[in-house]
């Protein structure tokens, strides 16, 4: 069984009957580097997992800290434009509770899922070329998706579901799955105008040594 650390959206939101979070645990067609090869997952991977596979939500792939399930209901799993997307309702534990908390704060923002290959293709480089093995994941099976610490590769965000829905009324487009990558971009964009520098104060060059002065030296 293999864990892949990869990033995806998270986003948190507080409905009446409890806390939910969604988000990305793969993205398709990304390639990033892990230990001495890239990876990338193919759109389609997940398809036949998702309909067969007992699928657990878990919090940093902890088999102990169980946060939904898809044949309970309580986690549905799909795959969108994106990747592979899943969304969980929150048991209320404390633990649930907690990592709720730190998604909401921003201090957990990417995701992973836990799996074994079925179909992948490898591209080895030239003995010349100094580039990385590359493996494509074609099929895989599903054993666990879960929001991380540590992601194999950082390249999304995530925020409150609340802070994402006014950002999307503000620019009257919905909030769905397929926009939350762009809008989270969009959000943490930073588009705070460069400061003006501050004049400093310079002591008067000295002066290149003239004629004058090597006749001195004679």
């Amino acid at each position: 069984m293999e864990r892949r650390y990869t990033p995806g959206v998270i986003e948190a939101r507080q409905e009446d009957a409890g806390m939910t979070i969604v988000g990305h645990a793969s993205m398709f067609d990304t390639p990033y580097e892990l230990y001495g090869f890239k990876e990338q997952v193919k759109r389609g991977a997940f398809k036949k997992s998702l309909k067969e596979a007992d699928v657990a939500a878990l919090w940093n792939h902890d088999p102990n800290v169980v946060l939904g399930r898809n044949r309970s209901g309580t986690l549905r799993l799909s795959e969108d434009d994106n990747g592979l997307h899943y969304e969980v309702d929150l048991p209320n534990t404390q633990s649930a509770r907690d990592l709720y908390t730190l998604i909401e704060r921003g201090d957990i923002y990417q995701s992973s899922f836990s799996f074994e290959i079925v179909k992948e293709d490898w591209e080895f480089p030239e003995e010349s070329d100094r580039d990385l093995p590359h493996r494509t994941i074609r099929e895989v099976r599903l054993f666990d998706v879960s929001p991380v610490t540590y992601p194999a590769s950082p390249t999304t965000d995530v925020d409150v579901a609340r802070a994402i829905r006014s950002l999307a009324e503000a620019m009257g487009v919905e909030s769905d799955a397929d926009s939350v990558p762009d809008l989270m971009a969009l959000r943490n964009k930073d588009t705070t105008p460069e400061p003006e520098p501050e004049p400093q104060e310079h002591s008067e060059p000295t002066p290149e040594p003239g004629i004058s002065h090597y006749l001195n030296a004679i």
